[in-house]
């Protein structure tokens, strides 16, 4: 604090003691603009014809440094003076070391009792971090991915771009402010790999000679294509086609297929409802028979002496013609029971003499009749 009135009471006596003579100086050329980093070095000329006695250099109206012919008058050690000259000129120029975030705006060069004065504009830029989310990432081959860098912290915003380093199909990226951090901004890259390489994002300002810079490596896994290409499009189109063709065929005979599958479950269902009705006429054929014979049975007996009533010709009469014919007795078969014996001819005669019997003879000799009845 002493050390800076001690300045600024030399600077006015140094004005008071001007004050008298007449200005015959002026600034030639002052300041221009200048842009550094935090913690950078920032430098500024301005250039005064002879016959100068005092250069002041202020920052945001404050004076930070005085320079005299004899030497120059320091309040801060950050800021110092360097002088040169040009031919008849005077070059004083102001150093700002260590340069700080508050220090940006207005330098101006003035000199004592001189109307003139040069101005610049001294901009202090600030880098913050620059980040991508995972430093290793494993894609899939051919498949879009998308990558985020992030730029933190940083006053203004850098410029954002990115370095690939691996083979892609296609790629595009677009920078953004981040809208919850006004400090920072977001970078976006979408690619379709094709193979392992690195990533970089890089950052840039007008006052950074370096650009920072950020850089990941990408592992591609092979596609379950394998080594086909792009998907949809590793087969020729002549294959499609053909491939498209053969499906439509196969499923055609497919169809078919299931026709003649149904159309032979009906025939064999039809089939075995025929032979169920067959079988089922059989045994009612059977049966029918059955009945007819048991009654038969119980009617009577046919008589197969019985001849055709037809009429004979003259060969057949002569051949036929015979004796009257014996009254014909014929014999019925005895019922026996199973609990029975078997009995003698006296009980067989017995037997056909208890039924009745008529026998008719015919006054012709061409046929006869019998007729017993049971």
């Amino acid at each position: 604090m002493e050390g800076c009135w001690r300045g600024t009471l030399a600077t006015l006596v140094i004005l008071a003691t001007l004050a008298a003579s007449g200005p015959s100086y002026q600034i030639i050329e002052g300041p221009k603009n200048a842009t550094v980093l935090v913690g950078g070095e920032a430098r500024f000329n301005c250039t005064v014809s002879q016959g100068w006695k005092l250069i002041m250099w202020s920052l945001n109206n404050t004076v930070v440094l005085s320079v005299t012919p004899k030497e120059p008058i320091i309040t801060n050690d950050r800021f110092t003076s360097a002088s040169y000259n040009e031919g008849d000129d005077f070059i004083s120029e102001m150093i700002i070391h260590d340069v700080q975030f508050r220090d940006a705006g207005r330098i101006k060069c003035s000199l004592q009792s001189s109307d003139r004065e040069g101005s610049a504009f001294l901009s202090v830029q600030v880098v913050g971090k620059l980040t991508i989310p995972n430093n290793s990432l494993v894609v899939p081959e051919d498949e879009p991915c998308n990558m985020t860098c992030h730029a933190v912290g940083w006053t203004p915003l850098p410029a954002l771009s990115w370095e690939i380093g691996v083979p892609v199909r296609h790629s595009s990226y677009y920078s953004v402010p981040d809208p919850d951090n006004l400090q920072s901004a977001v970078s976006i890259l979408t690619l379709t790999p094709q193979g392992n390489g690195s990533l970089t994002c890089v950052a840039t300002m007008k006052g950074l000679q370096d650009p920072e810079s950020v850089t990941v490596n990408l592992t591609v896994l092979p596609s379950p294509l394998g080594d086909g290409g792009e998907p949809g499009a590793s087969l020729p189109t002549w294959a499609i086609v053909l491939l498209a063709v053969s499906f439509s065929l196969l499923l055609i005979l497919i169809i078919v297929l299931i026709i003649i599958f149904c159309c032979c479950c009906v025939s064999g269902r039809e089939k075995k409802e025929s032979d169920y009705q067959n079988e089922i006429r059989k045994s009612a054929n059977v049966k029918t028979g059955k009945e007819t014979f048991e009654t038969k049975l119980k009617s009577g007996n046919e008589n197969y002496g019985y001849s055709s009533d037809e009429p004979k010709t003259t060969g057949e009469w002569r051949a036929t013609a015979s004796p009257p014919p014996k009254p014909y007795e014929p014999s019925v078969p005895e019922r026996h029971s199973s609990g029975q014996p078997h009995q003698g001819p006296d009980h067989r005669q017995s037997s056909s003499a208890s039924r009745p019997h008529v026998t008719f003879y015919m006054a012709s000799p061409k046929k006869v009749r019998t007729v017993t009845l049971v």
